[in-house]
């Protein structure tokens, strides 16, 4: 009986592209920064978030940047290395790579939302496609002060804009040089459901009102 993907010559770098993607992706650097840091369990504190929103919610800036680089940079490498054996293994080393920080192995699958994770893979794939969606979740986040909201709209916009770019590239109306394939726009539907999925609780809160918004600043435990 034929195999419709080609048998296991052909499929094996795609199985290996998913394992490795996911190891790759399943490093939770919020949680390692945290507790090196002498910090919480991320697990146990805020929204129980692995990424860098909730090691914002500690109050340590400058861990929660270096996790949103980190867990961006992961992603972006799994799409780097899958790169080398073709597209097909690409996109499925990028999708393993968000799965992996969503749902980790070291951490009883226990992990972040993806939204660093996906940006990165989103930048290595398109890096305009990557500002344009890095530009809505900080427009989004400047006027209603939700991660949630910004990064669900982020999410959404991303497919959108490469699918665009790439018709005005069809037309000639932008260059064919700009990075981006078609298979690329299926990747980034998928991945921004599985984000907003896994904001559901977020999508609640933001409904009934109760959702935390973004602050910089702690607040004062005395009055001023």
């Amino acid at each position: 009986m034929p195999d419709p993907l080609g048998g296991w010559d052909y499929t094996w770098p795609l199985y290996l592209a998913a394992f490795l993607g996911y190891l790759l992706g399943s490093i939770p650097f919020g949680y390692v920064l945290t507790r090196a840091a002498g910090g919480v369990d991320l697990r146990k504190a805020g929204s129980g978030s692995t990424g860098a929103t909730n090691v914002l919610r500690t109050g340590k800036k400058g861990l929660a940047l270096a996790t949103l680089l980190l867990d961006g940079g992961k992603g972006a490498l799994a799409v780097y290395l899958g790169a080398r054996y073709g597209p097909d293994t690409q996109v499925i080393a990028a999708g393993g790579a968000v799965i992996g920080h969503i749902y980790p192995v070291w951490l009883r699958f226990h992990g972040g939302k993806g939204v660093a994770t996906t940006l990165g893979v989103i930048l290595a794939i398109s890096w305009p496609v990557g500002l344009a969606a890095c530009l809505v979740w900080l427009v989004v986040a400047l006027i209603t002060r939700y991660s949630s909201l910004s990064s669900i709209l982020a999410m959404l916009s991303a497919p959108l804009f490469l699918w665009l770019m790439l018709k005005f590239q069809r037309e000639g109306m932008l260059s064919p040089d700009l990075p981006g394939l078609p298979q690329h726009v299926d990747l980034l539907v998928v991945l921004a459901i599985v984000v907003i999925v896994k904001h559901h609780a977020n999508l609640q809160r933001l409904a009934n009102g109760s959702e935390s918004k973004i602050r910089l600043k702690r607040r004062s435990e005395t009055a001023p």
